[in-house]
């Protein structure tokens, strides 16, 4: 199973840009004893969200699944805000980030991350 986005997965999701703020969703399964690596990512990320202007919105454990197959419950979901698609590929192209994504790929057995885009407004 993937757990880090590939190249062309990138260039993809840069091509696929429809501008303005992204919402990155992670659904995070982990491998034994992957919660504390995951935890040591979650404080090593810090300053490479910071200095593109990311922000983690929520960051929660995965609970009573009321509608999935087996298997499809996830230990973890979070949910991060850049400013833009182009934040976010720059934050993982930094080589200082580079470094320290072992400790998010050592943690993990399987993992979804998906750009997502707001609905309209339904105001008025």
């Amino acid at each position: 199973m993937a757990v880090d986005p590939r190249g062309s997965d990138l260039k993809r999701y840069l091509q696929e840009d429809p501008g303005g703020p992204v919402v990155m969703l992670n659904l995070l399964r982990f491998k034994e004893g992957g919660r504390k690596s995951y935890a040591e990512y979650g404080r090593a990320i810090q300053p490479f969200l910071e200095k593109v202007g990311g922000e983690v919105v929520y960051a929660g454990d995965g609970s009573t699944a009321l509608v999935a197959e087996p298997g499809q419950a996830w230990d973890a979901v979070l949910l991060v805000r850049y400013p833009s698609r182009a934040a976010f590929s720059q934050m993982v192209a930094d080589p200082g980030y580079q470094a320290i994504t072992h400790l998010r790929t050592d943690a993990l057995q399987e993992a979804v991350l998906q750009a997502t885009t707001p609905w309209p407004s339904r105001r008025g």
